[in-house]
C-alpha cells in the first residue's frame, strides 16, 4: 500500500471572523460589557452547560463577584475559550466573532473569494515542503474565469516556495499568483521516487464577493438502461431551498431510479434544507420522524422534531421514493451531511462512499448582543456575536453521529493520483457507485493510497463544519 502523508490549511472560523478587541479608549462599549453579553449568552445556550463550572446558574452569589470574574478575561475571545468544554475531543466547533456582518454573510453562501478549493501534501521524501491539489473549481468563479481544473498542482505562491510554516500566510492574501507543477511518479508504483516539477506556468487569483450555488453540479447517466442521477451538493444553505427541489424535479422527469449524492466537500449548513433534501430523496416516510433536535437541561422546552415533508413555503417536494441512496463523503462531509445519512439510515439502504466523516452531530445557532440574543434589537455598539453548539442532533431511532465521524461502506482515499473530473463516469468515488449498481453490490475499492487528511479547507475561508438552526 502506497502512503503519501497530506496536511490542509488550518485557519480556525474563529480566527476569520473575530479580530483583536479594540483600544477601548475608541469604543463606546467596554470590554466588560461584551464580556458580560458572552458569559449570559452562553449561560443561555451552550449545549455542554452542565459540563462548565463557570456556567451554573449559582456560580456567582453576588454582583460583585460577578463583576470580577468578568475583569480576570483580558478580552471576550479568551472569556469564551474558558467556558468551552472539551476543545480538543468534543466541542471542536463553537466560535466567536467581532464582525456578525461577515459571519451572516457566511452564512448565506456569500463571501470574498476565489473559487478555488486546494488540498496540500508534504512533497515525497520531505516533512516541510508542501504542494497543493485544487480539488474544486466553482462555477462562474474567477478561478474557472482563470480556466483552473480540479487536480491542477502548485508547489509555489508569489514564487516562493510552499512550506508547512508559510503556506497559510502566503495564501491569505486578496491576490496571489500559483505557480503550477507537475506530479511526476517516475513510471513507478511506489511515492519514494517520486517528485514535485515545477514549470514555467502560473495563475494569478483575486478574491471577489461571491455567492455559491451550492448545487456544484447534476448528472443524468444512463446505467444498464436505468437513469441514475448524480448531484454534487456544497453546502446545506437554506435560501437555495428551492434550485434543490428545482434540480429533484429534473431527476423525477427523468425517472431517475438510483442517486449518487456527493457530499465530500460540504460541511453542513441549514437542519431545514437538510429535512428537505432528506424528503427528496425518499417521499414514502411523509410525517414520520426524520430528525431531533436535543438541548441542554434548561432548554428541553426548545427540543424538536423534524419530519419527512411533502411541501415547503408552499411549494411541493419533488420526492424519488428511493429505497437506497448512495452518498460519496470525505472528512470535510459533515454536520447536515452527516445528519442525512444518519437520518435516512433507518430507512432506506445508505451506500457510504469515500472517507470518513468529520464526526459532528451538534448543531449552532447565532447569539447576538439582543434582549432575547436575535438579530432584532442587537446591541448597535459593537458587532460581536456567539455561534456556540446548542443542540445535538439524533435520528428516529435516537442515535447520533460518532464524534469520530461516519465509516464507509467502501472506503476510497483522494489522493494527488486519482482526482478526476466530478461527475465524469471514470472519477474514482462516481465510478465506483456506478459500478456497485450494476454488480449489485459485489464491488471492491481500487487500490488504495494511505494518506493522512487533517483538515480541508477553501482558499480564503476555512470550511465551518456547521450545523445551524434556521
Amino acid at each position: 500500500m502506497m502512503k503519501i502523508k497530506k496536511i490542509a490549511l488550518l485557519i480556525l472560523v474563529a480566527t476569520v471572523f473575530t479580530g483583536c478587541f479594540e483600544d477601548l479608549d475608541d469604543n463606546p462599549i467596554s470590554s466588560k460589557d461584551v464580556k458580560d453579553f458572552v458569559w449570559k449568552g452562553m449561560n443561555s445556550y451552550y449545549l455542554y452547560k452542565e459540563n462548565i463550572p463557570n456556567l451554573a446558574n449559582d456560580r456567582f452569589t453576588n454582583d460583585s463577584e460577578y463583576s470580577e470574574y468578568l475583569n480576570g478575561f483580558s478580552t471576550p475571545e479568551e472569556l469564551f475559550e474558558s467556558l468551552i468544554h472539551d476543545r480538543e475531543h468534543v466541542d471542536r466547533f463553537s466560535w466567536i466573532t467581532s464582525d456578525y456582518i461577515a459571519l451572516e454573510q457566511f452564512l448565506s453562501g456569500n463571501s470574498q473569494s476565489t473559487g478555488a478549493e486546494f488540498d496540500f501534501y508534504f512533497e515525497p521524501g520531505s516533512t516541510t515542503q508542501l504542494f497543493g491539489v485544487i480539488r474544486l473549481v466553482l462555477n462562474n468563479s474567477p478561478a474557472e474565469n482563470q480556466g483552473l481544473q480540479r487536480g491542477q498542482i502548485f508547489n509555489a505562491i508569489n514564487g516562493t516556495s510552499l512550506t508547512e510554516s508559510n503556506y497559510s500566510a502566503l495564501l491569505n492574501q486578496s491576490s496571489y499568483t500559483l505557480n503550477l507543477a507537475n506530479y511526476n511518479n517516475n513510471g513507478t508504483p511506489s511515492i519514494t521516487d517520486d517528485s514535485i516539477d515545477s514549470t514555467s506556468e502560473s495563475v494569478t487569483l483575486s478574491r471577489i464577493n461571491y455567492s455559491e450555488n451550492p448545487i456544484h453540479k447534476t448528472e443524468i447517466i444512463e446505467v444498464n438502461g436505468e437513469n441514475v442521477g448524480y448531484l454534487m451538493y456544497n453546502g446545506f444553505t437554506s435560501s437555495y431551498n428551492n434550485q434543490l427541489n428545482f434540480a429533484f424535479d429534473d431527476f423525477q422527469a427523468n425517472n431517475v431510479q438510483h442517486l449518487i449524492l456527493d457530499l465530500r466537500y460540504n460541511p453542513g449548513g441549514s437542519i431545514l434544507s437538510a429535512t428537505l433534501l432528506g424528503s427528496m430523496i425518499t417521499g414514502q416516510f411523509n410525517g414520520e420522524v426524520f430528525s431531533k433536535l436535543e438541548y441542554n437541561s434548561d432548554l428541553q422546552s426548545n427540543n424538536t422534531i423534524y419530519n419527512f415533508t411533502d411541501s415547503f413555503s408552499g411549494n411541493s417536494i419533488n420526492s424519488l421514493n428511493l429505497n437506497k441512496v448512495y452518498i460519496l463523503t470525505t472528512d470535510s462531509s459533515a454536520s447536515a451531511s452527516e445528519m442525512i445519512i444518519n437520518s435516512l439510515s433507518p430507512y432506506i439502504d445508505v451506500i457510504q462512499i469515500g472517507q470518513v466523516t468529520t464526526g459532528k452531530s451538534q448543531a449552532s445557532i447565532t447569539i447576538y448582543d439582543s434582549p432575547d440574543y436575535g438579530r432584532s434589537g442587537a446591541n448597535p455598539n459593537h458587532n460581536y456575536a456567539l455561534q456556540p453548539l446548542v443542540a445535538k442532533t439524533v435520528n428516529s431511532l435516537d442515535q447520533s453521529v460518532p464524534s469520530s465521524g461516519i465509516t464507509p461502506t467502501i472506503t476510497i482515499n483522494e489522493n494527488p493520483m486519482n482526482y478526476g473530473a466530478l461527475g465524469h463516469e471514470d472519477e474514482p468515488l462516481l465510478a465506483t457507485a456506478i459500478q456497485h449498481i450494476i454488480d449489485n453490490g459485489r464491488v471492491s475499492a481500487p487500490e488504495q493510497y494511505d494518506f493522512k487528511r487533517i483538515k480541508s479547507t477553501v482558499d480564503d475561508h476555512p470550511l465551518q463544519n456547521d450545523m445551524y438552526i434556521d
